[in-house]
């Protein structure tokens, strides 16, 4: 087999286990599911990927970082706001945060997902954050991150009233969690 063709073939594995897990979650996602959805047998899952747990770590470092409103800049709390904002009025539910939110319950992978929150969300914010509770406040700001992308999952795009008016309210939110 040439290169191209199994480069091909572990993306195709990748690409299926990204969606199936964030459709289904951790638990309900079998290696029989990945092969028929990958088009790839069960050895081969193994050979490239070494374990359903394995894969499950990589689709989900696949999956991007955070966005760009934690890197360096003025008002960390406006940029949340907006972000979040979106979150709520978007048609499209996040792939990591649907993944997370399937799978957080599997004691197989409960520490995978805790890590990918920590180096995503917890410690780029902890480190924007002067003061001993810095870790307490990113941690609130993080449980309304992705409690947003809870809520647009469970009622789709939702967000009553004008995108300011809910940009204006959660900026107020997250300026009172970082401060």
């Amino acid at each position: 087999m040439e290169p191209r063709s199994r480069e091909g073939t572990r993306r195709r594995i990748l690409d299926a286990a990204c969606r199936l897990f964030a459709e289904h979650g951790y638990d309900e996602v079998t290696m029989r599911m990945l092969g028929a959805e990958a088009n790839a047998n069960i050895a081969l899952i193994n050979r490239y990927f070494g374990s359903k747990r394995e894969l499950f770590a990589e689709a989900l470092a696949q999956q991007g970082r955070f966005p760009a409103v934690l890197d360096e800049g003025d008002d960390l709390a406006g940029r949340l706001a907006e972000y979040v904002a979106d979150r709520l009025g978007s048609e499209d539910t996040s792939p990591v945060l649907a993944t997370l939110e399937r799978s957080a319950s599997s004691p197989a992978i409960r520490e995978l997902a805790q890590d990918r929150v920590r180096s995503a969300i917890l410690e780029p914010l902890i480190a924007r954050l002067d003061g001993e509770d810095a870790e307490l406040r990113a941690s609130i700001a993080a449980a309304i991150i992705m409690g947003g992308g809870r809520f647009q999952q469970l009622f789709g795009p939702a967000a009553p009233g004008s995108r300011q008016a809910l940009v204006d309210r959660l900026t107020a939110v997250f300026r009172a969690c970082l401060s």
